[in-house]
């Protein structure tokens, strides 16, 4: 099916470092969002990919920050880079799956994903990287999560271009999705071994107040247009393209998406259980999403919608639950034991990558500790919704925004520098990988 799948009956285990990665300073907090500079990966790279092989896992999601790497146009500097991924094919010696875009482009694409040059752009770059690194890189995922993108850039103002509203949102994810269909070209023009992880944002919806049925079905819609827009699904009868093109899509554009249609050899699905399930009620006389806890079955849903729609094998990109060690290997427990249920259904399912391999700064730090998640939480169930609370306060330190997910836990030392301390799930992952990797019986069976 997929060289991920060859040579093993398991799961693959994967774990991912965070690599968002915004070059220019952003509105409210006049900072610069780069994960590998706030966690210190910059500085500690070659001990945290060696923690990579330690966990047992045989596959790793990294990326390049794209700022760095084409800092100009038709300008590469592959310094760093190289030494990456020597690092990794000769000592590490894990499958890459290589971000290259993971939420920002270089300053001098000056609209960013708006700029008319993005898609070409995005498109170069992708085939120098996958021409240096022929026969090294094993995978690509070339932009990370469009549906978040055109959120947090086309509909909220949060990050670069700072658009807002339905157009701003049709205007990125048009643009992005048009990048991510030339770049996936390049990326096989450069290298045709290399494999295609199409990765995005997995948002499901539910209510249970008639009156926003048709609120949960257009956004369940919004939800999966992006891949119905890679694979050139969404056609001139389709409502879809109407809507597009009501909210300002050039025509053109859609029908290049549609006859240039790409197909992933993998489509990646990133799921948080606490995060991406949303019930939709009414607060004051809005809708608001209000953020719920679906667990391994609503996972299991969608799953089973993508095996019928796409018929692609599958892969849960990115997972993990925030809090005590004890919950995150209960969800890991729960996970396994799904996600091989779900084999036995027959549904190609290529493995899981918990995500992130270490804590990571909370992206409002960037913002001043301003909020930018868009959905409500409750503290209980049955209480009012109430807006998500910032991480932590305005100030220099990023301790407080740090986000307790990782496999390693990082803290501050008295200079103020990131330490990584391996948590309880560090040996429960391992255990599990290894499992996996030799083949024994699967958990569900």
């Amino acid at each position: 099916m997929t060289v991920w799948m060859a040579g093993s009956d398991g799961l693959v285990f994967a774990v991912g470092i965070e690599d968002t990665a915004i070059g220019g300073r952003l509105r409210g907090g006049d900072r610069i969002l780069d994960e590998y500079e706030l966690t210190g990966h910059s500085r500690q790279w070659r001990a945290d990919l060696d923690r990579v092989g330690a966990t047992g896992a045989s596959a790793l999601r990294y990326g390049f920050p794209w700022y760095r790497v084409n800092p100009a146009p038709g300008v590469f500097d592959w310094s760093w880079t190289d030494e990456i991924i020597a690092h990794l094919a000769e000592r590490v010696k894990v499958k890459i799956i290589l971000d290259l875009v993971h939420y920002g482009t270089p300053t001098w694409l000056e609209g960013s994903f708006t700029d008319p040059r993005f898609p070409d752009a995005m498109a170069e770059y992708a085939q120098a990287v996958a021409a240096r690194y022929r026969g090294v890189i094993d995978a690509y995922t070339p932009l990370n999560e469009p549906l978040v993108t055109a959120s947090f850039c086309g509909m909220r103002a949060v990050w670069p271009p700072y658009l807002s509203g339905d157009a701003g949102w049709a205007a990125v994810l048009v643009s992005v999705m048009t990048g991510i269909q030339r770049a996936m070209r390049a990326v096989r023009d450069g290298d045709q071994d290399a494999e295609i992880v199409h990765v995005d944002a997995v948002q499901l919806y539910l209510t249970e107040d008639p009156s926003l049925a048709e609120e949960v079905l257009r956004w369940q819609r919004r939800a999966q247009l992006p891949t119905r827009l890679l694979l050139g699904h969404v056609g001139p009868e389709d409502e879809d393209w109407f809507w597009l093109e009501r909210h300002g899509a050039d025509s053109a554009v859609l029908e290049e998406l549609r006859t240039g249609g790409e197909c992933p050899d993998i489509l990646g699905l990133n799921y948080y259980p606490e995060l991406s399930c949303r019930e939709i009620v009414w607060l004051d006389g809005n809708a608001v999403h209000v953020a719920v806890d679906g667990g391994v079955s609503a996972l299991q849903e969608e799953l089973r919608r993508c095996h019928a729609a796409y018929g692609l094998p599958l892969m849960v990109t990115e997972t993990a639950v925030e809090g005590h060690t004890d919950k995150q290997c209960a969800w890991l427990d729960q996970l396994v034991a799904g996600l091989n249920h779900l084999r036995t259904e027959g549904l190609p399912i290529v493995g899981l990558a918990w995500w992130p391999l270490m804590d990571f700064v909370d992206w409002s730090w960037a913002s001043g500790g301003l909020v930018v998640e868009e959905f409500y939480q409750r503290d209980a169930p049955g209480q009012r919704p109430r807006p998500v609370a910032p991480p932590g306060a305005a100030g220099g330190s990023v301790v407080p925004f740090l986000r307790r997910m990782g496999i390693y836990q990082l803290d501050a030392d008295a200079t103020g520098a990131l330490k990584r301390r391996p948590t309880h799930l560090f040996e429960h992952f391992r255990a599990h990988a290894r499992r996996s990797a030799a083949g024994q019986p699967r958990a569900a069976e």
